[in-house]
């Protein structure tokens, strides 16, 4: 990778720089590192420090560049060195170089990155805690050179972004209807009910609609599809749940069963890196949810987009397996 040192003695501007205070020795990029690092930490010792030099020889770069450029760099106060406005109006543009070569330095890194493979995701609130941490370690373990980037945001947030090729994966609750992205059921698991470990229904094997007549209930907005979904079921059973939170994503619902406010049915991925704060029983009659998997019809990286759906899938299997191992 190209180095300061490089970029900095290759630069014509910075030749020109020099060359108009019109010193007899042109200044290099040793004593301008000593400079920066003393105006920095704000000492001759750790500026030391941060370039592995001794004191004496940092002391001896400083005095050269001052004896180079003509410059009073420094006031000595109390054997402690201020910088002088001239050596604050040479350190800004100073810095302002060094930025450029950190700018040009993370362009070659984003280049490096293209060329390697990149893996952009979106997943909703639901899923955003341990599976798509699982399933995302999972595919970087096949894929170590890919860089990966992952955003949690709605449904309706990502579908956008992957017909504007902003994302190349999107994890959604809500069924797709958008010719040009494909969509596939995630997995086919019913919901479970969850509760606090305590709980009197964690005697049950089975937990059924009228269990939780007049129960405390930690619910899903009813605008959502699982809030309606729930909701709906409550309706055919003439049960009235004891609603003590509404909740707008499952994180946050699973947090709040898990301290004992109250019960909730999920899917089971939903509390994924919550079982062992939780009791977990199947419900029946069975209520099936589906988070969708989506890609573009055309994606750009299909192969990377493949391994990742895969990997997806398989996480997504295991952990459903798992949770109906608890319950």
């Amino acid at each position: 990778m190209t180095t300061k040192r490089d970029i900095w003695s290759k630069s014509k501007i910075s030749g020109c720089i020099l060359q108009g205070y019109g010193m007899a020795r042109q200044i290099n990029l040793r004593q301008v590192e000593a400079f920066k690092a003393v105006i920095e930490s704000g000492s001759i010792s750790r500026a030391a420090l941060i370039l592995n030099i001794s004191q004496p020889a940092m002391s001896k770069l400083i005095a050269h560049l001052e004896e180079d450029t003509g410059l009073s760099l420094f006031d000595r106060v109390k054997g402690r060195l201020a910088p002088t406005e001239r050596g604050m109006r040479l350190y800004k543009e100073i810095d302002r170089i060094f930025s450029g070569v950190r700018q040009v330095e993370n362009a070659v890194e984003a280049i490096r990155r293209e060329e390697q493979g990149q893996l952009l995701v979106g997943v909703m609130p639901a899923l955003s805690r341990s599976f798509i941490q699982q399933a995302t370690m999972g595919f970087l373990q096949q894929h170590p050179n890919v860089f990966c980037s992952v955003k949690s945001r709605s449904s309706e947030w990502i579908v956008d972004w992957l017909v504007t090729r902003k994302l190349d994966v999107g994890l959604v609750s809500s069924r797709i209807d958008n010719p040009y992205v494909i969509a596939e059921p995630l997995t086919q698991h019913p919901l479970v009910c969850i509760m606090p470990t305590d709980h009197p229904l964690a005697m049950k094997n089975v937990v059924e609609p009228d269990d939780l007549d007049n129960i405390p209930f930690v619910s899903f907005d009813p605008e959502s599809q699982a809030g309606q979904c729930i909701a709906a079921m409550f309706d055919a059973y003439n049960v009235r749940p004891n609603t003590v939170l509404v909740a707008n994503v499952s994180p946050t619902l699973c947090e709040f069963v898990a301290a004992g406010l109250g019960v909730a049915l999920v899917h089971p991925l939903m509390f994924s890196g919550l079982q062992d704060r939780l009791a977990i029983r199947r419900f029946e009659p069975a209520l099936s949810y589906d988070f969708q998997l989506c890609r573009m019809r055309d994606s750009r990286n299909a192969s990377l987009v493949d391994a990742f759906l895969q990997q997806a899938r398989t996480t997504a299997a295991r952990l459903s397996q798992e949770s109906l191992s608890v319950a």
